[in-house]
């Protein structure tokens, strides 16, 4: 099979897809295919649908126009939703050629010198009759719907038409090529493109899963139940929105600090009609409705444990009763619906505009209940598993999937191996440090790092919390600094590379879900460091084994 950049490319739509299939079911091993390619040069930016490189011949850029396409005599016409429209897709396609052509020969690493470069455009849904021919664009230049199924050999045929006495492109080239379109330059940014690619990759795949909401879309009750790295955050948001464009007043809900950020940073920029009425904390919902502050939440005192759990709740259960109906919710979605203790579902319901009827759809998944509650909501749900790792590279989703409880398709990426550095609780915050400090040598961006720890917090998140949680949770997203966090604070959330710290003093009765939620935070490079004998206990014989302990 050729090789394929990216191998899940995001193409905008269904002539593309054709042209992508056919390219790969006939393209040779040795050959290239890149989907949307960008070059910019000192004139304009140049947009490539596909490069395609043939081992033995040479370069040929593809401009591809779906849809009802013609030429009324003095330009390309395309029928668009405001009706024709004039196109050019042979000036794309040749400057797009010229402009790669250039980007890649002035590569250092290019050693090809100038070889058979050729640019042609492709109408899937038209056909274009034989005597065809412009004098910028002949009829050889041109591919038809009809012609589909030869596409690799009437691109062989462009190339080997050249009359020009130039080298074909070595099975050397073609390596060299997929690196100049990989970029240069630090090598820091190599981590990182790497990640990239994973998480187009995963977005793709996540895309795929908007089909469960189809599904879904004649039920007003239903559990989406998965794993960690499953999609059910990016599921969640994407039903709040199709929810609220369709007319309806929802509230999205979560029940951490640092989640809530994050779904609100997500739905900041929506087109108004998308934006759901209310996006946070359950918690904050209930100030919202004027209930009362209570103790500093920060503080583990009982009293302050009985006022969020219990007192608060009450207080939410009664304001929400006395809700007008324009301030009531036709639908509900909750993200990591296993935090919400039975207390909470109360106010949830008695905020609902209909009891009975309106929308709700829960979130979960029982591997990271963390917290000492056991709600479930006291009305019957269809539920729905999801049973796919997306979002972690195999590597870091086979090293947890001992702690997911179910069985799990590993769709994500590769990446490098999880580290595991050995050493006692009391100094994992420190060996923590010093990983940190490797990854950063290594080519990481403090915006892509996070230490996150299952014990005493790290110190320099004690220090970013006396500025209050909303300032903290903005560091979250500083570009210019590593994120330092504790598992209970980051379910839900990610990163690309994450430093464990199992800086627990024994096990606890809650161990395997920290364990396990922090293992199945980071995207694409995971270091765990702690003790060994803490892994086997705590995650059992099979979770020590992926570890090589």
């Amino acid at each position: 099979m050729a090789i394929r950049i990216p191998e899940h490319p995001r193409l905008v739509n269904a002539a593309e897809e054709s042209v992508w299939t056919a390219l790969v079911g006939q393209l040779g091993d040795g050959d290239l295919v890149a989907a949307n390619v960008r070059v910019t040069d000192h004139r304009k930016d140049h947009e490539i649908d596909f490069v395609v490189a043939v081992e033995g011949q040479g370069i040929v850029t593809v401009e591809v126009k779906g849809g009802l396409i013609w030429h009324d005599g003095a330009s390309w016409m395309q029928d668009r939703r405001k009706g024709p429209t004039p196109i050019d897709p042979v000036r794309q396609a040749r400057e797009g050629c010229y402009a790669l052509r250039s980007y890649v020969e002035a590569d250092p690493r290019w050693t090809q010198g100038r070889l058979k470069w050729d640019h042609l455009v492709v109408f899937p849904n038209c056909e274009i009759d034989d005597d065809y021919a412009l004098p910028e664009c002949p009829r050889w230049k041109v591919i038809d719907r009809s012609e589909l199924d030869e596409l690799a050999g009437r691109i062989w045929k462009v190339l080997v038409g050249q009359e020009m006495e130039r080298p074909g492109l070595t099975a050397e080239g073609v390596e060299q090529l997929e690196t100049a379109l990989a970029g240069r330059g630090l090598p820091q940014r190599d981590v990182v493109a790497r990640a990239l690619a994973n998480e187009d990759a995963a977005d793709a795949l996540s895309a795929q899963q908007l089909s469960i909401l189809g599904a879904i879309r004649l039920l007003n009750r239903v559990e989406v139940r998965g794993g960690a790295g499953s999609g059910k955050t990016f599921l969640a948001v994407e039903q709040a929105r199709r929810l609220a464009r369709s007319g309806q007043r929802v509230a999205l809900l979560c029940y951490s600090h640092g989640l809530a950020s994050y779904l609100r940073r997500v739905t900041a920029n929506w087109a108004r009609r998308d934006k759901p009425a209310y996006v946070g904390e359950f918690h904050t919902l209930g100030r919202r409705w004027a209930a009362g502050d209570g103790p500093d939440e920060t503080l583990r005192t009982p009293r302050t444990q009985d006022f969020w759990e219990h007192e608060l709740p009450r207080q939410m259960s009664l304001l929400a009763a006395a809700l007008p109906p324009g301030q009531r919710f036709d639908a509900v979605v909750i993200d990591e619906a296993q935090d919400f203790a039975d207390a909470w579902w109360e106010p949830v319901l008695a905020a609902l505009t209909d009891e009975e009827s309106s929308g709700i759809y829960v979130f979960s998944d029982e591997g990271q209940r963390v917290f000492d509650r056991q709600g479930v909501p006291p009305v019957p749900l269809v539920p729905l598993v999801l049973d796919h790792n997306l979002r972690n590279t195999r590597q870091i989703a086979g090293s947890f999937t001992p702690l997911v409880g179910q069985r799990m398709r590993l769709l994500g990426g590769e990446g490098p191996e999880v580290r595991f550095v050995p050493c006692a609780a009391t100094d994992a915050l420190a060996v923590a440090d010093d990983q940190v400090d490797a990854l950063l040598d290594e080519g990481w961006r403090p915006e892509d790092v996070a230490l996150l720890a299952t014990g005493s917090r790290h110190p320099e998140q004690v220090e970013r919390q006396l500025a209050g949680n909303e300032a903290y949770w903005d560091t979250f997203w500083d570009t210019e600094q590593v994120f330092y966090g504790h598992v209970l604070g980051f379910k839900g959330l990610e990163r690309r590379a994450v430093v464990l710290a199992l800086n627990e003093q024994a096990a606890q009765e809650r161990s395997r879900e920290r364990l396990y939620v922090g293992l199945s935070r980071a995207r694409d490079q995971l270091v765990v460091c702690g003790d060994p004998a803490l892994i086997r206990a705590v995650g059992g014989e099979e979770l020590a084994r992926r570890f090589g302990i």
